[in-house]
């Protein structure tokens, strides 16, 4: 291959990263790459063999790079750190993923509740939450759960002497603080209110939520038109009217943008039909 033709194809390799374009994507995960050198790399991870092997503690990675990273842990370097709050990390990486906690952008969203994580990591453990799979268990009482944190702080309750009860519903906690906040799902009492909207919760974090409607700024922009959102969950749903057709029922003059609110209207025809044959065998 000549170098007039060698340059070209680095050029046109490295012109795919400012598309956008991820053409090659992996068959196990879903996760796509632009090149398809990233690819068979990234295929490494799925085939659980760890070629490079730390000298330190014999603990094995997929890719060198990975290994590189974990090293510095035996260092103790911290070379990189954060402009903002000094504090310092080991690796580019661990800075990067900090750093979002001081822009408040939580990039990662939940397709099926919304909500959003400033991690990949973070978002994949709580999808877990809507499995319904339960794969850490008390050894104690046998009661499952979808993470292990919980699993962990569910242990509490036996090892620990000071636990508290709700004597409403039998559910126990670990510190008074949390079985108070849980009083409140028990009553009308909603404690905590925005000062910007009045609007008030049961729990703090329900308050903490709904604040991020009026601070997060709206970073996912539909592709159809002017519309902004500030998580990419919403974003999706959001471009799916575009997405869908028109749907008329052919038994009324109603029309729907999207699939799911057609066929519910179509089941409203199919019921009257019903009670309307009722009615008339009564």
């Amino acid at each position: 291959m000549s170098a007039t033709k060698t340059y070209t194809h680095v050029l046109q390799n490295h012109l795919v990263t400012h598309s956008g374009i991820k053409p090659y994507t992996c068959d196990q995960c879903g996760k796509a790459f632009t090149q398809s050198s990233h690819l068979q790399r990234h295929l490494v991870t799925h085939s659980g063999i760890k070629p490079y092997s730390c000298d330190e503690c014999g603990k094995g990675f997929t890719v060198r790079a990975k290994l590189k990273q974990h090293q510095v842990i035996h260092t103790g370097e911290s070379p990189f750190s954060c402009d903002l709050c000094g504090k310092s990390f080991s690796s580019k990486g661990s800075l990067k993923t900090h750093q979002l906690i001081h822009s408040g952008v939580k990039a990662y969203s939940c397709d099926q509740c919304g909500r959003a994580f400033t991690r990949s990591s973070h978002l994949q453990s709580h999808l877990v939450t809507h499995s319904g799979i339960k794969a850490y268990s008390c050894d104690i009482c046998g009661k499952t759960f979808s993470q292990r944190g919980s699993r962990n702080t569910h242990l509490r309750i036996h090892t620990r002497h000071d636990v508290y009860c709700c004597e409403q519903c039998g559910k126990y906690f670990t510190t008074d603080a949390q079985l108070q906040q849980h009083m409140f799902t028990h009553t009308e009492e909603r404690p905590y209110r925005c000062d910007l909207c009045e609007k008030t919760f049961k729990a703090p974090h329900h308050l903490r939520r709904h604040q991020q409607i009026h601070t997060r700024k709206r970073l996912y922009k539909c592709i159809y038109c002017e519309r902004s959102f500030s998580q990419s969950g919403h974003r999706n749903s959001h471009e799916r009217v575009h997405m869908e057709g028109n749907y008329s029922c052919d038994q009324c003059d109603k029309s729907f943008r999207n699939l799911s609110s057609y066929s519910a209207h179509k089941r409203s025809h199919v019921t009257n039909k019903l009670k309307n044959v009722l009615e008339t065998h009564v």
